[in-house]
């Protein structure tokens, strides 16, 4: 699952850590605690973040990089949920439970992430209101993104689903900070979207005509995020 798990910290790492969301309004005694408690993993591009089925012992935060969240059924088919990407952080819902972890979350692209331990996450829920408030943004945030996706897959062409994937990668409250340009290529797109890459290259079209982005080498720019999040009657 892990490349020396230890001996992968990017530079920033500690500076990410603390401006994540749920870390900013700790005191700095109940951060360096947290902290204790989560170590980072680089995990390589198509390796596992965890696996449905496993024991729920973390709670995850990207780093760097970018994660799909995914379920495989009994058929065959996989079901794309989300994707995370920088600044992102994921699996509150299954840590507050006891029920094995209902879903895969894989690297697209060589990732590093951190692996909050399930004692710190409730030591957390347990002394920390700023924390809990953080958990109803966090919780509330998830459960509108997931009524989304099941109205984009049920009433949506794919032009407008392909835009949906986009939007919602730049949610605030779930992946605060995410730049204009976006790096990101058209077979990941096409991985969270459900669609080929061919067919998100055409979709990527419509939306460039529009001038909601740019395609760009290795990536695109946002050009007009409220644009593209009513087309298709968003």
């Amino acid at each position: 699952m892990a490349d020396n798990p230890e001996n992968f910290v990017p530079p920033d790492a500690e500076a990410l850590l603390r401006r994540a969301n749920w870390a900013k309004a700790l005191s700095d005694e109940d951060y360096t605690r947290a902290r204790g408690g989560i170590t980072l993993r680089r995990i390589t591009a198509g390796g596992f973040v965890c696996r449905k089925g496993e024991p729920v012992d973390h709670w995850f935060g990207v780093l760097n990089g970018l994660v799909k969240l995914s379920s495989d059924w009994v058929t065959g088919k996989t079901a794309t949920l989300t994707g995370v990407p920088a600044g992102g952080w994921f699996g509150e819902g299954s840590i507050m439970k006891t029920e094995p972890r209902r879903f895969d979350a894989v690297a697209l692209r060589d990732s590093c992430v951190a692996f909050m331990r399930r004692e710190t996450f409730h030591w957390l829920l347990d002394n920390s209101i700023s924390f809990n408030r953080f958990l109803l943004a966090q919780l509330n945030e998830r459960l509108g993104q997931f009524i989304g996706l099941l109205e984009s897959e049920r009433l949506l062409d794919t032009d407008t689903r392909v835009a949906r994937c986009l939007t919602a990668l730049y949610n605030p409250v779930l992946y605060p900070g995410l730049a204009s340009k976006l790096a990101i290529s058209q077979e990941e797109i096409g991985y969270l979207a459900g669609v080929s890459r061919q067919r998100v290259n055409k979709s990527l079209k419509v939306l460039e005509d529009a001038g909601f982005i740019a395609v760009e080498y290795g990536g695109l720019e946002i050009l007009d995020l409220d644009g593209l999040r009513r087309f298709g009657g968003q």
